[in-house]
This record gives C-alpha cells, structure tokens and sequence, in this order.
C-alpha cells in the first residue's frame, strides 16, 4: 500500500536497483528459500515482486492499495497474486504467511502500528518481517547551504508519510514480540540528482520550491564527492515469536 502516485513507478524501481545488495543481505538472512508464503506489502508496480518470486520457497502475494498500480504493467508480477486492499485491514486468516516484505512502504502506511499490529497477525509462529525503510531526521548533508532536511520533512508529513519511520520501527515490533535486528547501509555514495525528482512531486511551499531549484541548480556544477546527501536506511529483520 504505497501513495499511488508518490514515488512515480520509475524512482521506485531505481530505488529497488540501489537496495538491491542490501535487500539480499536480508533475504537471505530469513531463509527466503524456505518460506513458503510471502506477503509483498505495498507491492505498488512490482519492483520488488519478481525477486520474491524467484528466490521465495513457495507463492507470494503482491498487496497495494492502488489498483492502477498493480494492473498497469502485468509484466513484474508474472508468477505472483495481486489483491488491492488496505494494509489496515489485511484480507487474510491469521497465520497465513511465512514472510512479509516491505520497502519503503510502511512510511507510507498511517498510522503504522495499526499495519504492525495487522503483520503480527498474518504471520505463523517463527514467521518474519523484512522491512527497507527510511529515516529522513538523520539525512547527512554537506555543504550547509545544500541542506534539505526540513524541507523533506515537512514535505513527506504533509503527503501523509511518517518520515521518521525508521527509527520508529524497532521498538514498534519489540513491543509486539518480535525479535529485532537492524542493520544500516554500509557505504556512502556520491548524491543522485534523482532524489529532486521526488522531492518536486512532495506538497512543496513556494519557498521550498525556490530551495529546491537552487540545491539543483548547484548539484549540475558540483560532481563526485563535492556534495554529501545520505539518506539512512534502517534494515530491519524480526522474527515473530509466538
């Protein structure tokens, strides 16, 4: 259940090939192979479904709330099911799934612990959460002058993101008997001008506009390591207890 139009399909499969050697980190951490029935949570257009299919040890479902999204490209589906539904009131027994994926999906998905609590009720015994979610608070900057923090914070909040649910997640699931490990990227990279193409899809005030344009406009004469913008990713793996 991602915004239906936040991210665009494109940004999210970009962003799917960037976490790519961090989402097999974890995948394989859980023991994909062997789990039977994966839930991908916020599916949007697939751009992590068909990765699940191949690796998974059984079915998996796509879930979105955006019915376009799941029926405009059929193509990063194929050997999936696709349900449109609300990841508030998830259409499924408990102790249906094995696994539940989410990629920034849950920041998405308000309010949060309501879907937390829809999770734990889905998964078996021993099932697990995998779950690829940003933290906007701890976005690193340099130089000053480029520093978009609060415009993205203030932007996503008024989207209807939460754009702390990163560091909000661990305590979350501990509270509801999962086992929790989070992990963090493990390497810096040089900024991708890509990130102002979401940021001008945000709710954005004349002003942020304006400070928007101008980090861009710098970021074309600044190449390579000459500006730092990193965004933290908390890596969760939680393995349901009970």
């Amino acid at each position: 259940m991602t915004n239906p139009s936040l991210p665009t399909a494109d940004l999210l499969h970009a962003q799917a090939k960037w976490l790519a050697p961090a989402r097999a980190r974890l995948l394989r951490r859980v023991a994909i192979a062997r789990r039977g029935r994966v839930l991908d949570l916020g599916a949007g257009s697939g751009a992590v479904t068909g990765e699940l299919v191949r690796r998974a040890g059984g079915s998996v479902t796509a879930l979105d709330l955006a019915f376009a999204a799941l029926r405009a490209d059929p193509t990063p589906f194929a050997g999936a099911g696709r349900v449109c539904a609300d990841a508030l009131r998830l259409p499924f027994p408990s102790l249906t799934f094995d696994l539940v994926f989410c990629q920034c999906a849950l920041l998405w998905m308000q309010p949060a612990e309501a879907v937390l609590d829809e999770i734990a009720r889905v998964l078996r015994a021993e099932g697990a959460l995998v779950a690829l979610e940003p933290d906007y608070g701890g976005l690193i900057e340099h130089p000053p002058e480029a520093a978009l923090r609060e415009v993205w914070i203030a932007a996503l909040a008024r989207a209807g993101a939460d754009p702390f649910i990163g560091r909000k997640l661990p305590g979350w699931l501990e509270a509801r008997g999962f086992r929790v490990r989070v992990d963090l990227l493990p390497e810096l990279r040089p900024p991708d001008p890509a990130r102002f193409d979401f940021l001008r899809g945000l709710p954005l005030t004349e002003d942020e506009q304006t400070r928007v344009g101008q980090a861009a406009r710098a970021d074309e004469h600044n190449a390579g390591w000459a500006r730092v913008a990193h965004l933290p990713f908390c890596l969760v793996t939680a393995m349901k207890m009970n």
